[in-house]
């Protein structure tokens, strides 16, 4: 009697332990209602184009829509004809090695990648799955987008590890199997991280959720995102209508994809069937809020992450004693020791905007940004021909935050507080340097030999400093534009 005692408690408490194991939308929402949107910096998403927004046209005519509006990224359909007045080829698994061919030469010559394909099915059986991904890996494609009858996903999970190729579970309005993003969450949890959403805004919209909080809850299983906006909220009715100018917060979900790292595309889906053949002047509207939006546009993220979000410091070599400890999940590089220089070994810089931010985690913390660092860090030499832009809250004006080190002191003093984030945006065009701090421009300088600097250099490597134990600092969201 004691044993079944113990097994029935056994029971009760696993059932427990696996009722809360998985977040409800209701978890995540307090969440997103106390995320300020409005402060985030959006990363530039790349856009790619869902074929069925040209359903009417064959796949060749809608590259050539694509590539009026600028987009290099293509997600296909199945059944979707191939040429103009031919209906008998389509796109899909059992197009001909001729077929494949035709399609990928059109994309080479206008500079495209067939990203996705989706939505599609297969039989859960090993024979008609491999059709799918034997397909997608000649066409290089890397999502598959999926909508399936049946909730095991254990042939699903040997294909993705088999060939390294993502799924997108997608989710249609309500009644639609996938429309409540808790049962995607629930069939997908237990089995490959490749295994993940593509998540359609509209879609969530139509069925009454909050597209913020269905993104929320499925934070690092995003594969694939259909992005609309829509002219109604909570209707299955609802229209398309332009990026910006509907009922869908679209800076919002840019914002939100920006914090959790997201390393996808967006496809632009628009249905609206009134617009067809032809819907490019909405998307264009569109895609134009959006680059309006888009923060660092134009800018290369300098600290490397994988396709998952997960950030590494490839490219990235450290001279000097101490080291910067970087959190792989949030991108926080944490000083430790010193005096030691990160220096970005890829590439030099000319002309380039360097755009990041940084918080002191001590009253007299004391680090810098180095800029056009000339050559190969061997020595300590680097400190004598190239600049420095300071942060130190507590020093003499020449070498307090904001100041070109040594030479030229800020003119404002517009540092946070000890423990905040600043964000400092640096451009060094020709001789001049300018420095913004929190928005506000604090030094505007046309550079010369002054103080420590002998001579600078006309481009070269930046830096972040590691001055010593007990000037802890940390860096996240660096990024690097060169200007012309």
């Amino acid at each position: 009697m004691k044993k079944l005692k113990f097994f029935v408690f056994f029971l009760i408490i696993v059932s427990f332990t696996n009722g809360f194991a998985q977040k409800k939308l209701k978890d995540v929402k307090k969440e997103v209602m106390k995320t300020n949107y409005a402060e985030v910096n959006i990363k530039e998403i790349p856009a790619a184009l869902q074929c069925w927004t040209f359903r009417k046209l064959s796949f060749m005519e809608t590259l050539d829509k694509a590539k009026a509006l600028g987009i290099k990224y293509i997600e296909a359909f199945p059944g979707q004809k191939l040429y103009p007045n031919n209906d008998e080829k389509t796109m899909g698994p059992g197009m001909s090695e001729a077929d494949m061919k035709a399609v990928k030469d059109k994309l080479a010559e206008y500079g495209m990648t067939l990203r996705a394909f989706g939505v599609t099915n297969f039989e859960n059986n090993e024979a008609d799955a491999r059709k799918t991904f034997d397909f997608a890996k000649s066409m290089g494609i890397k999502v598959i987008m999926l909508e399936p009858s049946y909730d095991d996903y254990s042939l699903i999970d040997k294909m993705v590890k088999e060939y390294n190729i993502k799924v997108g579970i997608h989710n249609h309005p309500q009644p639609s199997k996938y429309w409540n993003p808790e049962l995607v969450l629930k069939n997908i949890s237990k089995f490959d991280n490749r295994i993940g959403i593509c998540g359609d805004t509209g879609h969530w919209l139509r069925s009454g959720i909050n597209p913020l909080e269905a993104l929320r809850l499925l934070k690092g299983r995003i594969t694939n995102i259909h992005l609309k906006d829509l002219d109604k909220a909570g209707v299955k009715e609802a229209e398309d209508v332009p990026f910006g100018s509907g009922k869908v917060n679209i800076h919002d979900i840019l914002a939100e994809l920006t914090l959790q790292n997201y390393k996808g595309t967006f496809s632009i889906e628009h249905e609206r069937e009134d617009e067809q053949p032809d819907p490019s002047a909405s998307i264009k509207k569109g895609l134009d809020y959006i680059n309006s939006i888009t923060y660092y546009k134009g800018f290369t993220e300098v600290l490397g992450s994988n396709e998952n979000g997960i950030y590494n410091k490839h490219g990235w070599n450290h001279y000097g004693p101490g080291y910067f400890e970087l959190d792989e999940n949030t991108g926080v590089l944490t000083s430790s020791g010193g005096m030691g220089l990160l220096w970005y070994s890829v590439r030099k810089y000319s002309n380039f905007v360097l755009d990041l931010e940084y918080k002191c985690l001590a009253p007299k913390t004391n680090s810098g940004v180095f800029l056009r660092v000339p050559d190969m860090l061997t020595s300590d030499d680097y400190i004598y021909h190239s600049f420095e832009i300071q942060i130190d809250d507590a020093s003499d004006p020449a070498h307090r935050t904001g100041a070109v080190y040594d030479a030229e002191p800020a003119k404002v003093n517009a540092a946070k507080k000890t423990g905040e984030w600043n964000h400092y945006r640096i451009t060094f065009n020709g001789d001049n340097i300018k420095v913004e701090l929190n928005g506000v421009l604090i030094n505007d300088w046309n550079a010369e030999p002054r103080g420590k600097v002998k001579d600078f250099a006309n481009s070269g490597y930046f830096g972040l400093q590691n001055h010593d134990s007990g000037a802890k600092v940390c860096f996240r969201n660096i990024f690097v534009k060169e200007l012309n």
